[in-house]
């Protein structure tokens, strides 16, 4: 269970949008959430939401609105390749009210990567991109993704999305850096809650994770300590393994969220 804490009001926001019908029916495992929140982390932008939707226009359109109104940035990944049920782009296009248009860069793109005669309609549907779009660089197979306002649309094969957030990230306006510190000890949850729920009234301008584990046949508990505040960040912790060890336990500190 992750505290609430206080928003740092300085820190830009974001939130990944990831569109499939192959992860909501579990045949595909998103393998994109994790490495987005983690570069973003490390450049000081604040993931604040993940959804899933089907490959469904309405719902699409419906999150990208949503999403881009409330965070500084959105990430999208998944539906700009070639087939049918690829329709990002024009959803995106509609949430923005801009016509969807065949992006000469974009086929150039896909000229020099294709052999003669490779280049088929159906590939081509991947320079399909919204009026007044940036095109985001694909080192790995051409295809472009796309930047339209403060939404960045991007494939949904790992190795492409990465390449392609690698460009990204350069030009993001973050914030300041994000310090952690974990906790680790084999006392339950339900042993160190109270004490927990003060040390977070006394710091509330620091989030403080409590995430249960199970190893080597023994229940414990990782203590996670984020905040852009290194000092109180340290003498927070520093407050935890005294608790841990007041209460029988034996704490294991280590820098960053592993523990």
């Amino acid at each position: 269970m992750t505290s609430a804490a206080a928003e740092t009001g300085s820190s830009p926001t974001a939130a990944v949008l990831i569109i499939g019908n192959e992860i909501l029916s579990g045949r595909t495992k998103d393998a994109n959430l994790g490495h987005i929140a983690e570069k973003l982390s490390d450049i000081g932008v604040r993931l604040r939401e993940a959804r899933v939707v089907p490959d469904l226009e309405e719902e699409i359109i419906a999150a990208v609105d949503a999403l881009r109104a409330r965070y500084t940035y959105v990430f999208t990944t998944g539906g700009i390749g070639p087939t049918h049920d690829d329709i990002t782009s024009e959803c995106i296009a509609r949430a923005f009210g801009v016509p969807l248009e065949r992006n000469p860069e974009a086929v150039a793109r896909l000229e020099r990567h294709y052999a003669p005669g490779q280049l088929n309609e159906a590939r081509l549907r991947m320079a399909n991109i919204p009026a007044g779009a940036t095109l985001i660089d694909n080192p790995i197979s051409q295809a472009p993704g796309f930047r339209i306002g403060n939404v960045f649309v991007m494939a949904g094969v790992p190795n492409i999305m990465q390449a392609m957030l690698d460009g990204i990230l350069p030009k993001l306006a973050g914030g300041p850096a994000l310090h952690a510190r974990t906790v680790s000890c084999t006392l339950g949850e339900g042993v160190i809650a109270a004490e927990l729920g003060a040390l977070q009234d006394r710091y509330a301008d620091l989030e403080i994770g409590s995430y249960p584990y199970f190893r080597n046949g023994y229940f414990g508990t990782s203590l996670v300590l984020r905040g852009t505040d290194e000092g109180r960040v340290v003498a927070a912790t520093e407050e935890l393994s005294g608790v841990v060890t007041r209460l029988g336990g034996t704490p294991t500190v280590t820098v960053g969220t592993k523990g």
